[in-house]
């Protein structure tokens, strides 16, 4: 997963052609580390339908407070620079709910864009 340090990529990322899932960690958060072993292959499951990218809400919280990031790990599923729906929770997050999350955003990309 591709690591966003500063806002300007952030929003080059999220601004880009197709499905984009951004991910807001911390180094610091249990739940946070939960998800790390399996997140490598779930990447590699959706590799053909989006694009994961993690941000730690510790670099950027200037951009987390914009995007009312507070529980941690969160997921927003972004299209051309447009948020499409979000996964957020103060629970921790499973492998399944994090896939369900992602067949979800799938779909309302899909939605939005037959060609994708």
């Amino acid at each position: 997963m591709e690591k966003i340090t500063n806002e300007s990529d952030f929003r080059e990322r999220v601004g880009a052609e197709g499905l984009t899932v951004a991910v807001f960690k911390t180094t610091w958060c249990p739940d946070c580390h939960f998800i790390d072993p399996f997140m490598p292959a779930v990447e590699e499951a959706y590799a053909d339908r989006l694009r994961l990218i993690e941000i730690d809400r510790d670099d950027l919280p200037d951009l987390c407070s914009e995007l009312n990031i507070l529980g941690i790990p969160s997921f927003i599923a972004f299209r051309e620079g447009r948020e499409l729906i979000r996964f957020v929770s103060k629970l921790r997050k499973s492998r399944e709910e994090i896939e369900q999350f992602l067949d979800r955003a799938v779909a309302v990309s899909a939605e939005i864009s037959p060609q994708a």
